[in-house]
């Protein structure tokens, strides 16, 4: 068998340490700025590598297109979703479960990142399959919260799941999304008892 030269050695090397991890999260971490600054629209990949201190090429070794970088980046946040576990009580689940979206709410980019990526939306159907799939695994993880409260009799078998799985995340998303708003515990809370009885009425 043929040795290998020390050319084809060092082009291995050079092109394991292209993907090794801590450019990508570094990477990951250069997108979403320039997300947030600028809106997926006027994303540049070449800004995006300057950021992460790499050239254009490392991002071609890993994703084919800008798409394909966002497709991974977002899931890569989005879908390391934590099941809600079980409080006892429909109004503890869903305290918990609004505490989880505040912390996601809260995050300087993520208040600049949701709007767009609706936005985008409307605008093309690009970033339409990943949405879904997004949209997919948080309503599965809130269904979860609607079983055990069913489970418990403190929701209707009858409950509209589609409606009550719409309704969860909405007054918070337009509080802190749309108005910008601070939301405290205390309102969280109160938050939580209005769903669960509004939820009752959904039966």
């Amino acid at each position: 068998m043929a040795k290998k030269t020390s050319d084809q050695r060092s082009r291995q090397l050079s092109g394991a340490a292209l993907q090794r991890p801590e450019l990508t999260q570094a990477l990951y971490r250069a997108f979403f700025d320039e997300w947030a600054e600028r809106g997926y629209a006027a994303l540049s990949l070449e800004r995006v590598a300057k950021r992460a201190g790499a050239g254009k090429a490392a991002i071609y070794r890993r994703w084919p297109s800008k798409r394909s970088f966002a497709n991974e980046a977002i899931k890569d946040v989005a879908l390391a979703v934590t099941p809600i576990p079980d409080k006892g009580s429909i109004e503890a689940d869903l305290t918990a479960f609004l505490r989880s979206l505040r912390t996601v709410f809260r995050h300087p980019k993520m208040r600049r990142i949701l709007p767009d990526l609706l936005a985008e939306r409307a605008r093309s159907d690009e970033l339409v399959p990943l949405l879904d799939t997004i949209a997919t695994a948080r309503r599965d993880r809130a269904e979860d919260l609607l079983d055990r409260a069913i489970s418990r009799k403190e929701l209707p078998a009858s409950l509209d799941r589609e409606l009550a799985l719409d309704l969860l995340p909405s007054p918070l998303y337009w509080r802190m999304i749309v108005n910008q708003r601070r939301i405290t515990l205390v309102e969280l809370r109160r938050q939580a008892h209005i769903l669960a009885v509004a939820l009752n009425a959904a039966g």
